[in-house]
């Protein structure tokens, strides 16, 4: 690697307090979630969507998990598809609805909370108004603390167990145009997600999900606690920075993030193309290139050399406006920030240290991506 970035001397362990998530809360959730979900992690309009629906809805407060007795099931919620497909129509009622049929289908399970997935412009958002609809508390802790594009890498080490069998639900698509869709499947984490993968095909691109059930003792383990309360303090830092300018906000981030500012540049190339529910393709800035897979996955300097691959956080920010750009809205012709750190800087699950896993991380047909340097060593990187 090309880039080094400062260690950690100590396990990441955030800061949990319950606090009220009303519309300022939200706002900085989305900015952090955003920057956290590297490309991917969803699109701001629904997250906007969610959060003009929960303030129709009792309040909602962020629980910390040690607040959760440890042996409540704990249902986690998800976004699955792809962020620029252009017939996506998701609602927040028909993500309300797919808690709403793990419950129908799921009767002996008393739900003692719900979690996100991720991080990202909805993903971090999302679960908000699931728990506040249903009467849950929502827990401040993800399956991941950054996004990823796979289902499986959000199964918090599920799918190394043979013998757990998993529910998922998921619903989404336009009604009016005949593309909604709702399912429950259960089986493997890789079968049924392989399911709703396809489900969100047949919805226009994207379902919301509901999915793998656990104990909050189970959670603490093998999730990402903190996950929430780290994107809103992002957003914080960031959002302050903008009153100064976007470079500020964005040196902000970096500082914040132990990390560092690759480039700032012209986006001279963007191959952008739907394969198998996902967004994939490369942009070039300045020479820089970047590989993405919904989520950016490689990063090189302009003289080739690999800078940063996934699980490392790579993102853009818009330069003129500061605001940070997913890989589903990368334009030519914009100026973007290229922002990066180490992963052993964020709050991850021990999946994002799968080698199995990290080496799907590529395009689906395995073409045109370069190869993924899996230099990751648990004990070293893992310390979320």
């Amino acid at each position: 690697r090309m880039q080094r970035f400062p260690k950690r001397k100590k396990r990441i362990t955030m800061k949990q307090e319950k606090r009220l998530l009303d519309r300022q809360a939200g706002r900085w959730a989305m900015l952090g979630g955003c920057i956290l979900g590297g490309g991917g992690g969803g699109a701001a309009a629904l997250g906007e969507m969610l959060l003009e629906k929960l303030s129709t809805l009792p309040p909602l407060y962020l629980t910390p998990l040690d607040e959760i007795d440890p042996d409540a099931t704990i249902l986690s919620v998800s976004l699955v598809g792809a962020p620029a497909a252009k017939e996506q129509f998701l609602r927040a009622e028909d993500m309300v609805r797919t808690v709403e049929l793990f419950r129908l289908n799921n009767p002996d399970v008393k739900l003692g909370a719900i979690m996100t997935n991720e991080n990202g412009y909805c993903a971090t958002v999302n679960g908000w108004v699931q728990a506040a609809a249903l009467g849950l508390p929502l827990v401040d802790a993800q399956c991941n603390g950054r996004a990823h594009p796979t289902g499986v890498m959000g199964s918090m080490n599920l799918h190394r167990d043979p013998g757990y069998i998993t529910t998922m639900t998921c619903a989404g698509g336009n009604p009016e145009t005949g593309r909604y869709v709702e399912g429950v499947f259960r089986g493997t984490i890789n079968r049924t997600a392989a399911l709703v993968r396809a489900a969100s095909v047949e919805a226009g691109g994207v379902v919301g999900v509901a999915r793998n059930p656990v104990t909050a003792a189970y959670v603490r383990k093998n999730g990402a606690v903190g996950g929430i309360s780290q994107a809103i303090r992002l957003g914080q830092v960031y959002e302050e920075g903008l009153k100064t300018s976007p470079e500020a906000a964005v040196h902000a981030a970096a500082d914040f993030l132990h990390g560092t500012i690759l480039c700032r540049g012209t986006v001279e190339h963007c191959e952008l193309r739907g394969e198998g529910g996902f967004d994939v393709g490369f942009v070039r800035v300045a020479g820089c290139e970047l590989t993405f897979w919904n989520e950016y996955m490689t990063l090189s300097d302009a003289s080739g050399i690999r800078a940063a691959t996934f699980p490392d956080l790579i993102m853009t920010v818009d330069a003129a406006t500061g605001r940070p750009l997913p890989s589903s809205d990368i334009r030519e012709g914009q100026e973007v920030f290229v922002l990066t750190t180490h992963n052993r800087n964020l709050n991850l699950s021990p999946t994002m240290h799968d080698r199995e896993l990290l080496a799907q991380a590529g395009y689906p047909n395995g073409e045109g991506f370069p190869e993924l340097e899996l230099v990751y060593n648990t004990s070293e990187s893992h310390r979320a």
